[in-house]
């Protein structure tokens, strides 16, 4: 029989378990591949990669996509890089959000946004997809359009009838120049997100 101590001891929760509320599943979307890795659509990986560059973590191959873990704060951060392409990316992150017992509401899907300008962060809780197909499938899995998720502007310099082109084609000169400082402050709404929670990281980040 054990003792009153060794009956506490037992309720104890296992050193590893982590409270399912302090965890956040960050998908960034994109195609995998070489020949995507640059392209404006795969904004939603180059931000994980700059996050996972700043906290020292690498990536690795999992079922569906490429993984990485850091904790900061008290709050674990997963991020969660789609191999399904873009159009399945759904699959990947519900599955992901299930093993790891995430709430919707601890979900930050990161993806591309034509009508933004270059640069521009936006961060919503709820919304259409857009026509982005990466968002379109997450909602039909996961059967609802209330989930977090943090559009970066790639702006619309395009002509008619080029649009996939546009999106599919790499960053141009000033862009590039113009990008590490952008990915930088992406990788600090990130972190707010799960620390000082939504509504103050819009008020922080939107639009800057």
């Amino acid at each position: 029989m054990l003792s009153f101590f060794g009956r506490i001891l037992s309720k104890k929760k296992p050193r590893e378990e982590i409270d399912p509320m302090k965890k956040f599943l960050i998908a960034g979307l994109g195609n995998p591949g070489p020949k995507y890795e640059n392209t404006r659509h795969n904004i939603g990986f180059k931000i994980l990669d700059e996050l996972a560059r700043r906290e020292d973590i690498s990536f690795e191959t999992q079922k569906l996509g490429d993984l990485a873990q850091f904790r900061f704060k008290g709050r674990t951060f997963i991020l969660l890089k789609p191999n399904t392409y873009m159009n399945l990316s759904g699959k990947a992150v519900n599955y992901w959000l299930t093993k790891e017992k995430i709430p919707h509401e601890n979900l930050l899907v990161v993806t591309d946004d034509l009508n933004l300008s270059f640069g521009t962060l936006r961060l919503k809780t709820k919304g259409s997809d857009g026509g982005h197909n990466g968002l379109k499938d997450i909602q039909a899995v996961l059967n609802t359009s209330k989930y977090n998720r943090f559009r970066f502007g790639i702006s619309d310099e395009f002509s008619k009838g080029r649009q996939v082109d546009y999106v599919l084609g790499e960053w141009d000169e000033e862009e590039q120049k113009k990008l590490p400082e952008r990915l930088e402050k992406s990788a600090e709404l990130i972190k707010s997100f799960g620390t000082a929670g939504v509504s103050n990281t819009m008020n922080t980040f939107n639009g800057k």
